[in-house]
């Protein structure tokens, strides 16, 4: 039965039975007639019992779900009915609790209040330089409060700020500031000399402004402390922002080419705000703990934002650290934790300790949480709860697991109508990755258990369901699909692959780019990824696939952090032979002493994809799997390889 057609069995096991209660009363022909329409119905009911038992077990969490949905959108569409924005929001937490705490960092405690006063600071000290509505700022700081503020009180004037990646330098910096088309750039003492490396290359109009400055008379970078200690506290004269105005600028991280600033109206911001508040039940005692950075989505809008239009307070870590994680948690009294990428298994990297279980964290929020650790984590640190989601900061498809499914990021509800909630998978080309369509030019949905790319129906004037884009226009429009379910329609393609199991549960499988074909087959490069971690006992591990002269496809290689080189290479062939298909074995082995990261704990694989498998350009220790086992990658080696001699 495809996907849909089930919905019709509850009407019809209940036409049947409401038949053969009414059909004894009935002229002989009639009653005949019945019963056997009702027998009928009764045989389908009998032939899909099972999809019956699935839509009662699943009941109960898609009501759940959909009433978590109905509350956001209600308090959305309450915020849009007045024209809110974030300034507006968080000035109504000033006015009840102004003196509750609103973020805490390090040993310092900031109330509402305090945020309140600084922000106005701010917005009074950069309007006097002449900056208006629609002025974009770039800001590149380390984590702290008054990362917050200083948006925060540039966002009371209009302006927009751009969330600078603090580690760029260089190419990767310039493109940032140029991208955003900003008036001016704010940054930290420690990310001078990064400034001060590519200023020659950036507009002359530029204006700098500098934190925590040390005296350096001879620059010309504008002491913004100064500036903002000696501005007053009041009303800036601007004209408040509204819903729909541009907020902030958030870039992707770049892990597939140069990053891309995605934009965070304040509508959008408000719809995450609702969305954590439903999802996550939130109490007044909560405290939300976040040590991830606060240029991206996950940081600034789920957990500051925790804090801003919530009203919950949220600790800000000035970096990750796993040693302190749960010690921080116990410290502040925590009730909610934040996670993303590789955190979870850093954390179980360290020794066990009394602290992993002393805590008070009650739900564990954010995305990335393997499957094959999920259940260890839980029963070492306790936690209860696990609030797994999906979601992109540019994205409308935004999915959460609300009952602890282990290794799903979400689920689509199977008793509700599509309009609801209309996401869903929809088939590619698995070499091309061009969408399939059917005869009339429409794309095709994935039957369960097949991978599908998702995608979420765009419709203007549905703030769950919009799509704002980019600021690269081009950029957007790539995101963009037309004639997905009915000729005219628009979905947001996200790009990401994922499966569908017949309870509704959706499992991240790959992203497009990140799979690769060798020997006829598909490789997903997360599985690979899986089952190296489970050998191996938690290293950073990236698998891509590499070009070879002569073959068709790329061969499958790994990367992966091993600075003492404890590896056991005889273990991990084995392991490998036993736990994936021969197609799907890494051939190559690149053993580093540190893999590089994103801001949010990805591994960075572009550039090392690049680098290939020669070991005349690359220094780290390479290994060729040639059928059995792990051997070092010498260059007669490759040269045979490359040449053919070597069969693949």
């Amino acid at each position: 039965m495809m996907q849909g057609e089930w919905r019709v069995v509850p009407v019809l096991a209940a036409l049947g039975a409401t038949a053969i209660v009414v059909c004894s009363s009935w002229p002989l022909a009639m009653h005949l007639l019945l019963r056997a329409a009702a027998l009928a119905v009764l045989g389908l009911v009998v032939a899909y019992h099972r999809r019956l038992r699935i839509i009662l077990t699943v009941l109960p969490r898609d009501l759940r779900g959909m009433y978590r949905f109905v509350l956001m959108q209600i308090q959305t569409k309450r915020m849009m009915r007045n024209n809110c924005s974030v300034v507006s929001e968080f000035d109504a937490l000033v006015k009840k609790h102004p003196d509750k705490p609103c973020f805490m960092f390090q040993d310092s405690v900031w109330t509402y209040n305090d945020l309140h006063k600084y922000s106005l600071r701010v917005a009074n000290a950069l309007e006097a330089e002449g900056y208006h509505k629609g002025d974009v700022v770039a800001l590149m700081l380390g984590n702290c409060v008054e990362y917050v503020g200083l948006w925060l009180g540039m966002a009371r004037i209009g302006l927009v700020t751009a969330l600078i990646n603090h580690n760029l330098r260089k190419q990767s910096l310039l493109h940032t500031l140029k991208v955003c088309a900003a008036r001016a750039v704010i940054f930290g003492d420690e990310f001078a000399s990064a400034i001060e490396e590519i200023r020659s290359l950036l507009d002359p109009s530029l204006v700098y402004f500098q934190l925590n400055c040390k005296g350096n008379e001879t620059s010309d970078f504008k002491n913004l402390d100064a500036l903002i200690s000696s501005a007053p506290v009041s009303l800036p004269s601007a004209e408040p922002p509204k819903f729909q105005d541009q907020l902030l600028y958030i870039y992707t991280s770049g892990t597939t080419g140069l990053p891309k600033a995605a934009m965070m109206p304040h509508s959008r911001f408000l719809l995450v705000g609702a969305a954590t508040r439903s999802m996550l039940d939130l109490r007044n005692d909560d405290v939300f703990y976040t040590p991830l950075p606060l240029y991206h989505t996950a940081g600034c809008v789920i957990g500051a934002g925790c804090a801003l239009v919530n009203g919950v307070p949220c600790v800000i870590r000035k970096k990750f650290s796993a040693s302190s994680y749960w010690s921080d948690c116990i410290h502040y009294k925590c009730t909610i934790g934040q996670y993303i990428g590789e955190l979870c298994r850093y954390l179980l990297s360290v020794p066990p300790k009394p602290e992993d279980k002393a805590h008070k964290v009650r739900i564990m929020l954010g995305n990335g949480m393997r499957r094959n650790i999920w259940k260890t984590f839980v029963d070492r640190f306790n936690i209860k709860d696990i609030r797994e989601l999906y979601g992109a900061t540019e994205g409308n498809t935004n999915l959460v697991n609300l009952d602890n499914k282990i290794g799903a990021v979400g689920f689509l509800p199977q008793i509700l109508p599509e309009k609801l909630f209309p996401v869903a998978l929809i088939k590619v080309d698995e070499e091309t990755h061009e969408v399939i369509r059917d005869k009339n030019g429409l794309c095709q949905k994935c039957s369960y258990g097949e991978p599908g790319i998702v995608v979420g129906k765009i419709i203007t004037g549905d703030e769950t369901r919009q799509f704002y884009g980019y600021v690269d226009k081009e950029e957007s429009r790539k995101k963009i699909l037309h004639d997905v379910f009915k000729k005219g329609d628009r979905a947001f393609f996200s790009g990401d692959v994922m499966v569908m199991d017949e309870y509704g549960y959706l499992y991240f499988k790959d992203r497009i780019g990140d799979t690769f074909r060798w020997k006829g087959e598909n490789v997903a490069t997360a599985e690979v990824e899986t089952i190296i971690s489970n050998l191996t006992g938690y290293h950073n591990i990236t698998v891509y696939g590499v070009e070879v002269p002569g073959a068709e496809g790329r061969a499958g290689m790994a990367a992966l952090e091993d600075p003492d080189r404890k590896i056991d290479l005889k273990k991990l062939a084995e392991g490998l032979a036993t736990n994936l298909p021969h197609y799907a074995c890494p051939m190559f082995l690149r053993v580093v002493k540190s893999l590089e990261l994103t801001g949010t704990f990805k591994i960075k694989k572009t550039a090392i994809q690049k680098e290939g498998f020669d070991p005349a350009l690359i220094k780290d220790d390479l290994y060729f799997h040639d059928g059995k086992e792990f051997v070092p990658l010498t260059q007669e080696l490759y040269n045979e390889i490359v040449s053919g001699k070597f069969r693949l």
